[in-house]
């Protein structure tokens, strides 16, 4: 790609994507290591406020302790040798972040994002473009102050993401960008448009910090969905933790009057007030909850003080769970999570929210907006082709997402889902009805759950494999469970107590349909028209299901032990 504008707020981005090895921002060792140096100060000036009150204030510095070392190292008349101790000490940990900081290198080509970094033990990551996952663009509260952010490239893998910590905020937005137009394949070069800072620094650093988390312009969204804080609230007091926090406090009033005994409020209480503290950051880090649809892919953004956000490039969902737990039936609200092949390990992702939740909590018109934003690139393909603009493929994904947002509630054979037969009520007694399947244009949809209620989307070139299990007591009445693997994450694609013979051509039909919709695939080059796969064919929009085998359709209860025929879907 040609080398960007050198000018502007976007200059430090500038030279960034040429191939070459380029360091991070000058403050990184101080927002790193920093901390450091800040708990020694404070050490030192704690001991020696005695000392400071005595200088200003004569006979107000208090008595003095004994084994006081500051009092220790006056009166032994080291004082001289102590200075130079720690000068030389913050000297040499200035040195260690000076040199920690040269050896700390990144470059962007056409192919990978490759990192290098320490000083006696050497790391060495590369994050190849097309296998991204997601760049998350993280400022916690110090950093922002200084106009600084953190990028992180997830990568499928157990702690196998890339961070840049730490770019100029600007720097790191624009960076992300051209890394992902690199991804995409996309001809065009566009840029970013940057507004240049007319006050200085400390201007820029006011207007920065009040900027809104989503500027819809700057990222060309053509949507956005926004969580209500007021109903965010109510969610988390509506959750099953509330409902155990409570039992908490109901059994320790209870042991208190009957025993007088404070036992369970010593052993119990701080697990409550744990339980508070974890409702006060979920609730600061959903803030400003925001998702919205960019040519880039799915932006999810958080927070306040603290600020997340995450491009997530078309085709890297792999499963999509809408639910709703019971205490939000009356309301009418659920919320969406999604499987994703990442899996950022000791800590390193700063982001572990946004990597399974897209949706904390929404009305039934916000999860139909939310799925319109998150399903072209999954379905809209395997209806319109892989050629289609997004437009097309936005109505070609119109059914599936009709569908979804029409079984949401739905039960029986309502909205053409295959369900569990009567026999299966020994295994599901309250949801037998509701326990189902069906097939939509690039996806398959599992319906789970009556009293939790759920519906899974597993769009069909993201399947892994399709496993068909059958118990003891599943044998005995004739059932079987199916199980459509994805990468790993909360989202289960799982449906049990289905007539033997639907649970075959549940596994046969996903079997067949995940073939052909993998040959038309072509999100990991989600912008480039040119690179589209040849296939013997394009499903059309209102094609029709394929016909079940012929050892599918035999009469009588399936066997399990007999071969296929030959030419049989395996």
């Amino acid at each position: 790609m040609p080398a960007p504008p050198r000018k502007g707020d976007a200059a430090a981005a500038a030279p960034l994507t040429d191939g070459e090895w380029h360091r991070l921002h000058p403050l990184t060792p101080l927002l790193k290591g920093g901390i450091f140096l800040v708990v020694i100060l404070g050490y030192v000036l704690n001991n020696l406020r005695d000392q400071i009150v005595e200088v200003f204030i004569p006979g107000e510095g208090g008595p003095q302790e004994d084994g006081d070392p500051v009092r220790y190292v006056y009166e032994h008349g080291v004082v001289g040798w102590v200075l130079l101790g720690i000068a030389v000490l913050l000297l040499v940990l200035i040195g260690l972040f000076y040199l920690s900081w040269r050896m700390h290198e990144f470059r962007v080509t056409g192919e990978i994002v490759e990192v290098r970094s320490g000083v006696v033990f050497r790391t060495h990551r590369k994050a190849r473009l097309d296998r991204i996952q997601g760049i998350n663009i993280s400022r916690p509260l110090i950093p922002r102050l200084f106009g600084t952010a953190k990028l992180e490239i997830a990568q499928a893998g157990n702690d196998a993401n890339v961070q840049l910590a730490y770019l100029g905020a600007k720097a790191a937005d624009d960076l992300r960008q051209r890394i992902l137009v690199l991804a995409s394949g996309a001809k065009d070069t566009d840029q970013p448009r940057f507004a240049g800072a007319s006050g200085g620094v400390l201007q820029g650093r006011v207007d920065e910090f009040l900027a809104p988390e989503l500027d819809p312009e700057a990222v060309h969204a053509t949507r956005v969905v926004r969580v209500h804080p007021g109903r965010l609230i109510a969610s988390m007091l509506l959750s099953g933790t509330t409902v155990v926090i409570l039992l908490l406090v109901v059994a320790i009033i209870v042991s208190i009057s009957l025993t007088g005994q404070y036992f369970l409020l010593v052993s119990l209480f701080p697990a409550v007030i744990g339980a508070g503290g974890y409702y006060i950051r979920k609730f600061s880090k959903s803030l400003r909850y925001t998702i919205a649809d960019t040519r880039d892919g799915i932006r999810i953004g958080f927070g306040l003080f603290s600020t997340s956000n995450e491009t997530l490039p078309p085709g890297r969902i792999h499963a999509v769970s809408v639910a709703q737990p019971l205490l939000w039936r009356p309301f009418g609200w659920w919320d969406i999570r999604i499987n994703r092949a990442t899996n950022a390990g000791n800590g390193a992702s700063t982001n572990q929210q946004v990597s399974s939740i897209v949706l904390p909590v929404g009305t039934a018109a916000e999860v139909r907006q939310v799925l319109e934003i998150i399903l072209p690139e999954l379905v809209g393909s395997a209806v319109v082709g892989p050629e289609a603009s997004m437009e097309r493929m936005r109505e070609g994904s119109a059914e599936a997402v009709g569908v979804v947002d029409d079984s949401l509630t739905t039960s029986g054979d309502r909205g053409g889902f295959v369900h569990s037969p009567r026999r299966g009520r020994w295994l599901r007694p309250l949801s037998a009805s509701r326990n189902g399947y069906r097939f939509v244009p690039g996806a398959v949809l599992l319906r789970l759950g009556a009293v939790w209620r759920s519906l899974v989307v597993v769009p069909l070139p993201r399947v892994q494999s399709v496993k068909v299990t059958q118990g003891p007591l599943e044998r005995a009445l004739r059932l079987a469970s199916v199980h459509v693997h994805t990468v790993s994450g909360p989202v289960s694609a799982r449906v049990g107590a289905l007539d033997a013979g639907d649970a075959q051509r549940l596994w046969s039909g996903t079997t067949e349909r995940a073939v052909e919709a993998a040959a038309t695939d072509t999100s990991h080059r989600w912008r480039d028209g040119q690179e589209a796969r040849p296939t013997s064919g394009t499903p059309g929009r209102h094609a029709q299901a394929p016909a079940a085998p012929a050892w599918l359709t035999q009469d009588g209860p399936p066997v399990w032990t007999g071969v296929p025929a030959p030419g049989a879907v395996r």
